[in-house]
């Protein structure tokens, strides 16, 4: 088998984030729960932009961050995901590849405009997110370049493009590329709601072997088991995939297997702004310390930073030198 020239290629909704801050009483108003993703339909999105504050544009996709957060940490990453020929769309693609990533997923001609996401963010830091996916929704199979997802070691799935049907088929026919040329799938389980709607599928993707590696939270494990303990949530995660990384906000990491546990602590953060994307950049550090061969314990310590970082400001991408405070943390050479 010949040695990967890709370290992570992600696979999601190209997104482009409208991130502003709210009061819980807007969304209250709006009927948001709050920490919530809340798909929505073009004229939604429309009608709450127009009632949103003033708001910061970046492009986001918690796959495509995942990519981004690996890439600003020496690794080699990739990312497949639709966007339409657009305004927004070319704002996307040329930010992700400015990042460092390999991005090459053709845009569509017509069809639905770019995807959005009108993120709404509390004075705790609390995220509460409102997406139009727009042309991310038609991701086909098509689009799965073969040799690209050959040519990674890790290919992650984000599971917020469980949704549309033809998405899921297209990571499906991802994963069974990935595992014919003997490399390993990860998913995230992206959030509480995202579980929630997909249940049974997503542990039939574990149980059947389609996933080696999971990510989530403490929210998203126990709503994957339907308990309220984390404990006997992770008792069963350990007998039904092959490994998992649990995040555990202030308290850290662990990362499971069928035969051991291993604990890394939170990495210190100063004042919590926004906590988009901080479990897409936890899985970026540890993906980016995994495939650099480190072992579990520092791959979550490398997690906790990237995390740490994303969290301190407002937006889901890095804003310092992710390498650069590694090697100060001694993380890395």
């Amino acid at each position: 088998m010949p040695s990967p020239t890709l370290d992570v290629l992600t696979i999601g909704n190209a997104i482009v984030d409208v991130i502003a801050r709210a009061d819980e009483d807007f969304l209250s108003a709006q009927g948001m729960p709050k920490g919530s993703m809340t798909l929505i339909d073009e004229n939604r999105a429309e009608t709450l932009y127009g009632a949103m504050g003033p708001g910061t544009e970046i492009s986001g996709g918690s796959a495509a961050n995942t990519a981004a957060g690996a890439a600003a940490l020496g690794a080699r990453a990739g990312f497949i995901g639709k966007v339409r020929e657009d305004g927004l769309g070319k704002a996307f693609a040329h930010d992700i590849r400015a990042a460092g990533v390999a991005y090459g997923t053709p845009a569509a001609a017509d069809g639905p405009t770019t995807a959005r996401c009108l993120i709404l963010v509390t004075p705790d830091g609390e995220r509460t997110m409102n997406t139009y996916l727009g042309a991310a929704q038609n991701l086909t199979v098509a689009d799965i370049d073969a040799a690209q997802v050959k040519s990674a070691a890790v290919t992650y799935l984000e599971g917020y493009l469980w949704d549309p049907l033809a998405a899921k088929e297209a990571f499906l026919a991802a994963a069974r590329i990935a595992h014919e040329a003997g490399r390993e799938v990860a998913l995230t389980l992206s959030d509480a709601f995202c579980v929630d709607r997909y249940r049974s599928e997503f542990l039939d993707l574990m149980r059947t072997g389609v996933v080696d590696l999971v990510f989530c939270n403490e929210g998203e494990l126990k709503s994957l088991y339907e308990t309220a303990d984390v404990d006997s949530g992770l008792i069963q995660l350990r007998r039904d995939v092959g490994s998992a990384v649990v995040t555990r906000s202030e308290r850290g990491a662990l990362f499971v297997t069928k035969d051991a546990v291993v604990t890394a602590p939170a990495h210190p953060v100063e004042r919590v702004v926004d906590t988009t994307g901080a479990g897409d950049l936890f899985a970026a550090g540890f993906l980016a310390g995994r495939t650099r061969g480190l072992d579990p314990a520092t791959s979550l310590r490398l997690g906790a930073l990237a995390a740490s970082e994303v969290i301190s400001h407002m937006g889901a991408r890095p804003e310092r030198n992710l390498l650069d405070l590694a090697r100060e943390s001694g993380l890395l050479a």
